[in-house]
């Protein structure tokens, strides 16, 4: 008994929980076997120094202060007292930003955020898009920077406000079978093979035009291109890079010799490499660096030819766009991939993260793929994290932030355990959301987070006082019964959307497509499926007003539905705008079906001008003319 009564006073103490409630309401509790596995995975070592969240213009609580006169130093260097009242409480700090406070001997960060995210301005649209998907006039075999600059000026003429985009986070140039934009090397740099030649004048050759990327022969060919657009133009632009590396410092030197070294020794990344070259510091590794100096050059040119091309393509989005681009966050990194080699110690160790069993995932879910450590976060002064959203913020209007309930808490599961045996681990969710405010607040840009699934209770109006935009998405929208909320009834502080990247289409959901895939993918056939969807159109169309016996899918009616939303934003996809039936990707599968392979079939411009597409558009634009 005292064992177990000691063990859950350390989960609690670690910050993991073990009650937690599930999407259906029914209180669950974690098996203590698997609390002492995930106790035994976490390095709960103390920082040194207190990194305090606080609101412009508001008192802060300061842990341990006593009461006095501080020495508070702003991020510009200024210094000014501050009075410190007793318990610790911190007069008003009205300054946006970073600063250092000494008082007592003790030293605190202090992370000092406005009260809310910027806004968007009116009623506005936008529109969703996978950028290999895209197309312009050049034969390619998938969508790059260029291409999405393209057509952002096309969506911009549309009349759209916005262009959310999938995650640009640097992947792995050496594996051309990894593309899942949600399973990246790392985070602090972005994806060297959507970097567009085009912008320094050695435009790729003309490629294949598949309906279905071939990511391995593409990027073999694109890869190869760009090694010899650099030996013919680094000279050029030696000054560009060599600005660029050293403004990215040590973090884009490693991350570039990681991707020379992956495409020498192969594998999954660096678990899979000798020992020796496990260790970024180790003698082999500084030799491999030395001895092959201009191949680890050559992926620092890449990194600085894909940040220039993102930047154009969001100077061409904002030139027609009030907001522009929306970057996307993803939650985690692939242990195996760059920021695990070079900063091991910013992400948790032994365990992956995930979601627990739900009505969508049975079975939770396991990514595979492992995120900052809470603890690790405070000893650094949270700086990996505050690099992220820079690097998200740098070329963007706005910010969605994927599984953002992993801001106050994520699923973790211990190493060779099934996802449904984790827990939830608590995450420093006030300090990573001020971060957040102050780093959009600095880029003007709005923020979006994904508050799906199992949403623990508060978070929604947490994110509403801070200006962060939750998510409401067709599908998810019903009461308690199961039956469609119109979208007039949603929530005004969030965005209005038809779908997501994960979610079917509304015409293939109103033909059941998404059923069609799941039973051929199962290979059994589910005989009330079709029954039940049946039911669920008929739930649909009378949450917008419209007959349930339409035959075919009332796409013009639901976007207009959506666009009725009290929300200041609605977004798109554009598989939604032109009518399509199958979705960009099938949770829960990796070969099975064609994820982040679909191409348009068209160029943006050419679809736009489709009558159908027009008319969805300028309905759009007469309802949210921004």
């Amino acid at each position: 008994m005292d064992r177990m009564t000691d063990l859950h006073a350390a989960a609690v103490a670690a910050g993991l929980k073990r009650h937690w409630t599930d999407a259906s309401g029914r209180p669950q509790q974690v098996d203590d076997a698997i609390l002492e596995a995930l106790l035994a995975r976490l390095d709960l070592t103390p920082a040194d120094e207190p990194f305090v969240p606080g609101t412009l213009g508001a008192p802060i609580a300061l842990p341990g202060a006593p009461a006095g006169t501080a020495d508070l130093m702003l991020e510009d260097g200024t210094t000014l007292p501050l009075a410190i009242a007793g318990g610790g409480m911190a007069a008003p700090i009205h300054v946006i930003g970073y600063h250092r406070l000494s008082i007592g001997g003790r030293r605190y960060t202090l992370a000092v955020g406005p009260p809310r995210c910027p806004q968007p301005v009116g009623r506005s649209w936008g529109v969703s898009v996978q950028i290999p998907a895209l197309r312009d006039d050049r034969p390619a075999a998938y969508g790059d920077f260029g291409t999405l600059a393209h057509s952002a000026t096309e969506f911009g003429n549309a009349g759209a406000a916005a262009v959310a985009i999938s995650p640009t986070h640097a992947l792995f140039p050496a594996d051309p079978h990894r593309f899942s934009p949600y399973a990246p090397s790392s985070r602090l740099f972005h994806n060297v093979m959507l970097a567009d030649p085009a912008l320094i004048g050695a435009p790729f050759p003309p490629e294949p035009c598949a309906e279905l990327i071939d990511w391995p022969g593409a990027l073999t060919e694109r890869l190869a291109h760009l090694g010899r657009v650099y030996l013919a133009n680094f000279s050029r632009y030696q000054a560009a890079t060599a600005a660029f590396a050293a403004e990215k410092g040590p973090d884009l030197a490693a991350h570039a010799l990681f991707d020379a070294l992956h495409g020498h020794l192969g594998g999954a990344g660096w678990t899979d490499w000798p020992i020796a070259y496990q260790d970024p510091a180790s003698p082999p590794v500084r030799r491999f660096a030395t001895e092959h100096a201009a191949e680890v050059s050559f992926f620092v040119f890449l990194q600085w030819l894909a940040d220039q091309g993102l930047a154009y393509a969001q100077e061409s989005a904002r030139s027609r766009m009030s907001i522009g681009l929306i970057a996307d966050l993803a939650v985690g990194t692939d242990r195996a991939g760059s920021h695990g080699w070079s900063r091991r110690s910013d992400l948790l160790s032994g365990v992956s993260i995930g979601a627990p069993p739900d009505p969508l995932g049975p079975d939770g879910q396991n990514w595979g793929i492992s995120a900052l450590d809470p603890y690790a976060l405070q000893r650094s002064g949270f700086a990996p994290f505050i690099k992220t959203i820079r690097t998200a913020l740098q070329h963007a209007g706005g910010l969605r932030i994927d599984h953002a309930i992993g801001l106050d808490h994520l699923w973790i599961v211990p190493d060779g355990g099934s996802a449904a045996d984790g827990a939830y681990l608590t995450m420093p969710g006030d300090t990573l959301k001020t971060i957040v405010a102050i780093e959009a607040h600095r880029a003007e840009a709005i923020v979006i987070a994904e508050d799906l699934g199992t949403v623990p209770a508060g978070l929604r109006a947490d994110l509403s006082r801070r200006g962060m935009l939750g998510m409401r998405v067709l599908p998810f929208e019903r009461d308690v019964t199961g039956a469609f909320v119109s979208p007039a009834r949603w929530d005004a502080d969030a965005v209005a959307m038809t779908g997501t990247h994960d979610t079917p289409t509304v015409a293939g959901w109103w033909k059941g497509r998404d059923i069609e895939w799941r039973e051929h993918i199962s290979g059994i056939a589910n005989p009330t499926a079709f029954e039940e969807r049946t039911a669920e159109r008929k739930s649909l169309a009378q949450a917008i007003g419209l007959s349930p016996v339409l035959a075919e899918p009332p796409i013009d009616e639901v976007m207009e539905a959506v666009a009725d939303a009290p929300a200041a934003l609605a977004i798109f996809p554009l598989e939604d705008l032109l009518g399509l039936e199958e979705q960009p990707n099938l949770p829960g599968t990796v070969d099975q079906h064609p994820n982040w392979r679909r191409r348009m079939l068209a160029t943006t411009g050419a679809l736009l001008a489709r009558p159908d597409v027009h008319r969805r558009a300028a309905m759009l634009t007469q309802k949210r003319p921004g």
